[in-house]
């Protein structure tokens, strides 16, 4: 994930914050409960979607939406998808971007479905026009948004029963990996980082959230403005000393425990003396799929390791 992305990410959770505000964004409205049934009627955060049949040309402009699409087995649906969706590695990337999309290009594809996690402009709108149907899934703020979006996006392309699946085994090692971590006293505290001029993220956030799983307290907090990502400086890490720091910089920013090591100052962070960096994945820790599992277990590794080495 490039700089540029990693700087978006606050402006497409206050999209997602805005979507949320109607209380109704995201759910189902009327439908069968079979996969393989249409029409099926969805209530997402553009409105009310109704597809009358099975898409089979579906375009994915959101790099979580593609990685949702392929677990519930849609792969073989999806003709294209955009400029970020790096994983799984067979998605068919394109140049299509879901930042800056291009109506002409997209439309060329002739797809059925499109579905997309920011709205520029009058994407939907114009889309619909071209009378193709979309599908706007913002950025989830809490974990239960992640799990409906993926069940939508069954109902929507007759995969429900595998949808369905797919978030019970989420859920399943979710709970898994929180019951497994013995929850520090009095909490560990942590740094979060998005890029290195120090954007991070608080609690109110649905990474942040993940942290709070199990049991971590985060020093972005007291930094918050309301908007959930507040710009730091190394000044406030240092004197905040968090026991932990996650880095979600090592990609866009070329981060990684020997660069914040060689940090003026940072030497006397005690996450970085007793050498509890973790390093990330920045597109993992940037996404709502399925790889926040992943995401939850490397979290609770690095508590788990950090108890263990006060033991």
């Amino acid at each position: 994930m490039g700089r540029r992305l990693v700087l978006l990410v606050a402006s497409v959770a206050a999209a997602a914050a805005a979507c949320a505000s109607d209380g109704e964004a995201g759910r189902e409205s009327t439908g069968p409960s079979t996969g393989a049934a249409f029409p099926v009627t969805l209530t997402t955060a553009n409105g009310d979607v109704t597809i009358d049949e099975r898409p089979e040309r579906i375009i994915s402009l959101s790099p979580t939406a593609t990685e949702m699409l392929f677990a519930i087995g849609a792969d073989d649906q999806v003709i294209a998808v955009d400029d970020q969706s790096n994983f799984p590695p067979d998605a068919p990337t394109t140049e299509l971007s879901g930042f800056e999309p291009n109506v002409e290009a997209i439309a060329s594809y002739e797809p059925d479905l499109v579905v997309y996690s920011t709205e520029p402009g009058d994407l939907g709108s114009t889309l619909e026009g071209l009378g193709i149907t979309t599908m706007l899934l913002p950025a989830a703020t809490m974990l239960d948004d992640a799990y409906e979006q993926l069940e939508q996006l069954g109902r929507a392309t007759g995969n429900a029963e595998a949808a369905t699946a797919v978030v019970d085994d989420m859920r399943t090692e979710v709970d898994s990996i929180v019951s497994s971590v013995e929850m520090p006293q009095p909490p560990l505290t942590f740094y979060h980082e998005l890029d290195d001029t120090y954007y991070s993220v608080t609690s109110q956030t649905f990474i942040g959230q993940l942290y709070g799983l199990v049991g971590l307290e985060n020093i972005a907090d007291a930094a918050d403005g309301g908007g959930g990502y507040p710009q730091l400086s190394a000044e406030y890490v240092i004197r905040a000393d968090p026991d932990l720091i996650f880095l979600a910089d090592t990609k866009c920013c070329g981060q990684s425990p020997a660069t914040v090591a060689e940090r003026p100052g940072w030497n006397s962070i005690t996450a970085v003396r007793r050498r509890d960096v973790v390093p990330l994945d920045d597109d993992v820790a940037s996404r709502w799929g399925p790889r926040i599992v992943e995401y939850l277990r490397t979290i609770a590794d690095a508590v788990s390791d950090v108890e263990a080495e006060a033991a």
